[in-house]
């Protein structure tokens, strides 16, 4: 009667553990483990997408920050005014 008991138990716990590794796509991890030229295209796109995010988000910031310095010129703050205008004139200049 024990001994049909334990048996229950480790079924259980065995169903258990089938479950929670169905949960984790292990298989389908595994998988892509066992075709690296996969893995490569997946990770080497994901770091296209990101750097080409990086490159618009920085441009974008970029283009905020100038427009920012511009209106700080514009409003002719002594100091400040003309430290923001020769930053200005040499980013222009770069561009």
């Amino acid at each position: 009667m024990e001994h049909n008991n334990n048996e229950e138990e480790l079924i259980k716990k065995l169903d258990n553990i089938s479950i929670m590794l169905e949960r984790t796509n292990i298989n389908e991890y595994i998988q892509l483990l066992q075709k690296p030229g996969r893995m490569l295209l997946i990770n080497f796109s994901g770091g296209l997408a990101r750097g080409f995010g990086m490159a618009i988000g920085f441009t974008i910031l970029g283009a905020i920050v100038l427009i920012i310095l511009q209106r700080i010129v514009m409003l002719n703050v002594p100091l400040i005014g003309n430290l923001v205008a020769d930053i200005v004139k040499i980013v222009e200049m770069q561009l």
